[in-house]
């Protein structure tokens, strides 16, 4: 069942230790933006960041986004970039309470031209994704960017995974994406082409332990990516990926609050030394989205953090150089 729920000027997940949103058996995206990334300010035993709301120019004006699993985290995050720039955004997620919720929040910040339409669409339903871009249509009179986002995952190994939680990861991660092309580049091509952003990761680069289904998944998305971007290239329609890293959502920040020595630990892994906030991914799905982008497509595009550019052996000597400072702060 679709339920739709329109509200006007406007638009993870448990924590794991495996990448953005990684782990347990859920749809939808991290969390709540917790601060703006930006100026690094030490804070205890560990980094945080913050910088100033960004410069709104109008990028998007006029143009109309889908956007999946956008009731929270990088979801979220998106609609609220997109909205700010003056794009029509369709938001979908199952979460109906939070997804009018976080509608409204933006509609009260949203400028001008601006919109936003909530609908309740589950990934794992065909229909629902065909019926989203049909409302999307049905309501701003075109489709400019779809963003696929939502996801479900399970954990485990090609041993040990339940067949039915496969089967589930890559209906949620590989079909959804390509039913949501299916049903969205037709529309993008008869308003003059489109932008197709998918949510892949890390994990579609560099496998980790116990999760065969979600590596699979992401890197198969990196692939799939590709291949519409081949395909649909000729009519103007742009395929691209995003890769994050890890995230940091509301339920990772309540895990680490009175942690800082494994969070610290945990941001070695950085070159930043912290980890994301939705807003990074965010306002990369805004380039690729914009006419910036206009001759970037079949690009996988890490935020990271540096996270996969530096060697283990690297790691390792940030690792002790961590422990190091974190014991004599004692």
């Amino acid at each position: 069942m679709v339920v739709a729920g329109t509200v006007h000027r406007l638009d993870g997940r448990p924590f794991t230790a495996r990448g953005h949103r990684a782990g347990g058996t859920h749809r939808m995206v991290d969390g709540p933006l917790p601060f703006w990334p930006g100026t690094a300010i030490r804070n205890g035993t560990h980094w945080r960041h913050q910088m100033s709301a960004p410069t709104h120019t109008g990028r998007l004006a006029g143009k109309v986004a889908v956007v999946t699993g956008g009731a929270q985290g990088i979801g979220q995050g998106i609609v609220k970039r997109f909205v700010e720039e003056g794009a029509r955004v369709l938001m979908t997620d199952i979460q109906v309470e939070k997804g009018q919720a976080t509608a409204r929040a933006i509609a009260a910040e949203a400028p001008d031209g601006a919109g936003v339409t909530f609908m309740r669409a589950d990934i794992l339903q065909p229909a629902d994704i065909e019926a989203m871009v049909e409302h999307a249509v049905a309501t701003y009179g075109r489709l400019d960017i779809l963003v696929n986002n939502a996801y479900w995952n399970a954990g485990g190994t090609a041993v040990s995974i339940d067949l039915d939680d496969w089967n589930k990861a890559q209906a949620a991660m590989v079909t959804a994406p390509m039913l949501g092309a299916k049903y969205a580049v037709p529309h993008m091509v008869a308003s003059g082409g489109g932008s197709v952003i998918t949510i892949s990761s890390v994990h579609g680069l560099l496998a980790a332990a116990n999760g065969v289904a979600y590596e699979t998944a992401k890197g198969a998305l990196i692939l799939l990516t590709k291949a519409m971007a081949v395909d649909f290239g000729p009519q103007n329609v742009r395929v691209n990926a995003i890769c994050p890293g890890y995230i940091s959502h509301d339920a990772q920040n309540r895990e680490w609050q009175s942690d800082g020595f494994s969070r610290g630990l945990q941001e070695m892994n950085y070159p930043l030394r912290r980890w994301g906030s939705p807003v990074d991914i965010a306002n990369g799905a805004l380039y690729l989205a914009s006419d910036e982008a206009q001759f970037v497509t079949g690009h996988a595009l890490v935020i990271d953090g540096g996270m996969t550019v530096q060697l283990q052996d690297s790691h390792s000597g940030r690792v002790t150089e961590f422990v190091r400072g974190f014991t004599d702060g004692k």
